[in-house]
């Protein structure tokens, strides 16, 4: 079992894990990333009827919001994350070589 913020990665399952690099920023985008994933299954599998709102930025405010729009949303922002995650592993990987 690894101790949060050691320095060393959480359980590679996700497959995120690849590198023996492992940097505080990694970690932190691998932890936005399951969070993330987590969101999207909550959103996909929400029923049709359900209501979901959105909390207003810096703020405790919280918005009604469209279900398809926000798991859109989500499913984008997934992608984001994952696409800046492999850019720091290849990177990372051109710093090796060189």
């Amino acid at each position: 079992m690894e101790v949060p913020g050691s320095g060393t990665p959480p359980d590679s399952s996700s497959g995120l894990v690849p590198s023996d690099i492992w940097t505080p920023q990694k970690e932190d985008l691998s932890n936005q990333i399951k969070e993330q994933k987590v969101v999207v299954d909550e959103l996909s599998n929400l029923k049709k009827n359900r209501k979901v709102y959105k909390q207003q930025q810096n703020s405790n405010i919280f918005f009604l919001a469209d279900r398809t729009e926000m798991l859109s949303e989500s499913k984008n922002t997934l992608d984001e994350l994952k696409k800046e995650y492999q850019e720091m592993e290849n990177s990372e990987k051109t710093k090796i070589k060189k």
